[in-house]
């Protein structure tokens, strides 16, 4: 990608056609940061990555463009999205996910919370991923659970609705992508982020950090994740009652409009003479 965006960029400036890019990390990539004397607008994910990109033309903060994620759904709506998964409503629910193909650390995270019976005050809906799905119901069969038949944890290889139980549960528990946080952002749930390992920069990290700093959600590191830790955590966020506000810092740094944002330095640019 860093490859073709160069070429892109260079070549547009020897035709002298205006140029912009956008980043979606935290922590700018190494070709936006080469490209940015040559390049007319930087877009900008978060502000974070602002001051790390001195060397801008023009950089502007637009944030990322993601779907509709919060549904205002009613307490009704829910329910029924909980009572889906044949969870109880009743009780605080903990979304788990490590993307569209699961994570196998967060997966064995999970497996070990469920062997060790820790969720006695909140249940868990995790998102296996298609391929991880089979492996996580041989690996609960060694240890004589049946998958189907855990105590208040749900197993799932895939989830389409993802927005709407997203909207309906307690906690987040995932990683940090850009687009993640971003959704995180705009939904205004807590979170407990868990940023992707050996990927460049380290950048899942410096996303994590934006929610972080803010009090929106905690880290784990990939290394560090464990049954035990993970328990902890998400009792602490319950007993304390940190739902509500680490929910509301979330949303106090929500990019709002991002679409008309990224059209208006679009126009702007085209419309440069």
């Amino acid at each position: 990608m860093d490859i073709f965006a160069g070429a892109v960029i260079l070549s547009a400036n020897r035709l002298k056609i205006p140029t912009m890019l956008h980043e979606s990390n935290a922590f700018p990539g190494k070709a936006v940061k080469m490209l940015a004397k040559k390049t007319d607008v930087i877009m900008v994910s978060f502000k974070e990555a602002l001051e790390r990109i001195p060397n801008a033309k023009k950089i502007v903060l637009t944030g990322t463009p993601t779907r509709n994620i919060n549904l205002n759904l009613t307490l009704n709506d829910k329910v029924k999205e909980i009572e889906k998964y044949s969870l109880n409503p009743a009780k605080p629910t903990v979304l788990v996910f490590g993307g569209s193909q699961g994570a196998k650390k967060i997966n064995d995270t999970i497996i070990d919370l469920a062997e060790k019976k820790l969720n006695k005050m909140y249940q868990v809906l995790l998102v296996a991923g298609p391929k991880q799905y089979e492996v996580v119901k041989e690996e609960l069969k060694q240890k004589n659970l049946n998958i189907d038949k855990l105590d208040s944890i749900k197993v799932v290889p895939y989830i389409y609705e993802m927005a709407e139980i997203m909207n309906a549960v307690d906690i987040l528990v995932c990683r940090s992508g850009a687009t993640t946080i971003t959704e995180i952002t705009k939904l205004g749930k807590p979170a407990i982020l868990v940023p992707l390992p050996n990927v460049s920069h380290n950048h899942q990290y410096y996303n994590a950090e934006v929610l972080s700093n803010v009090n929106a959600a905690k880290i784990i590191e990939n290394d560090k994740l464990n049954s035990e830790d993970l328990n902890k955590m998400i009792e602490e966020m319950l007993e304390k009652g940190l739902l509500n506000e680490m929910g509301n810092n979330a949303k106090k740094i929500a990019i709002s409009n991002i679409e008309d944002r990224i059209y208006k330095e679009v126009q702007l640019l085209l419309n440069r003479k």
